[in-house]
């Protein structure tokens, strides 16, 4: 087999297992966001979309991976699919403008990676995702719950401001998913809704981090600012609402996990989604 030949699938399978080692998930749990190079979306304001994984809202940078990719869209006037918009093991995921200057919400959805982690650990990373139901269960199951066997995906969205605020009001249709019931970064409370599979989720612990501006108001550099600790967090309510205080401009992450038994019980004993919203609140916000 010649050289030309296998060298594009040696990089997607390169690009793979770099996907799963940076995306393993240890007691500190990894988050997943989207992270454009600026957060005001209008006409011939080029940007780059970006995705990181890690914790305390400094991560490293993904490459993309087409065989990890379900969607990738960009909801502005009309749905563009950005599936297709770079190659595989590119850092950049997207370079787009927008058309108007009504804002976009960018939603991604991933693939399930398997992982498996020791007992002790799974359980410590259950409780801090406050994953009630799932540690319930397995210590139920005393000394037979073994080792953590999951499977987990990622639904991203990152939220780019613009006249037409109402645009991020619409589900984006990923499995678990933060809808905004209000323009985000522009109330001091910021609503949003919970759904799993489009219905409304009770009791899901909601957490926050806000990265600091920097100079002139400008976003930092998620892969080499420091890390912080969670800025707040909450359970939703029985409608899946719950209300956000955005005391201080910066950037934004959300992100809440729904974990269920597997289905393919030969894949993994459990299945979660994480789910993640990226926005911005600016120093000066116009109500």
């Amino acid at each position: 087999m010649s050289a030309h030949r296998t060298f594009p699938a040696l990089l997607v399978w390169l690009i793979s297992i770099f996907w799963l080692a940076a995306s393993a998930l240890p007691t500190e749990a990894h988050e997943f966001w989207l992270a454009p190079s600026q957060y005001l979306a209008g006409p011939g304001k080029a940007l780059e979309i970006r995705a990181l994984a890690g914790t305390g809202f400094r991560g490293e940078e993904k490459p993309w991976s087409p065989p990890h990719c379900v969607r990738f869209v960009a909801r502005t006037a009309r749905v563009l699919d950005l599936s297709g918009a770079a190659s595989p093991g590119d850092l950049a995921w997207a370079r787009f403008a927008p058309s108007d200057a009504g804002g976009a919400m960018l939603a991604f959805e991933s693939g399930f990676t398997p992982i498996e982690l020791p007992a002790a650990q799974f359980d410590a990373y259950l409780e801090d995702q406050g994953l009630d139901g799932p540690l319930a269960a397995r210590r139920r199951a005393g000394s037979g719950a073994g080792p953590g066997r999951e499977r987990y995906r990622r639904a991203a969205k990152a939220w780019l401001g613009g006249q037409a605020g109402d645009r991020a009001f619409s589900a984006a249709g990923l499995p678990l998913e933060i809808v905004p019931l209000s323009v985000p970064g522009v109330e001091d409370l910021f609503r949003v809704r919970v759904l799993w599979k489009g219905r409304q989720l009770s009791g899901a612990l909601v957490k926050a981090w806000r990265a600091p501006l920097g100079k002139g108001g400008a976003i930092t550099d998620g892969a080499t600012r420091d890390s912080i600790g969670v800025a707040w967090r909450g359970r939703t309510d029985a409608s899946g609402g719950v209300a956000i205080p955005l005391a201080q401009p910066g950037e934004w992450l959300l992100s809440v996990v729904h974990m269920e038994p597997c289905s393919e019980r030969s894949e993994a004993d459990w299945e979660s989604t994480w789910a993640s919203l990226t926005f911005e609140r600016a120093a000066t916000v116009s109500q």
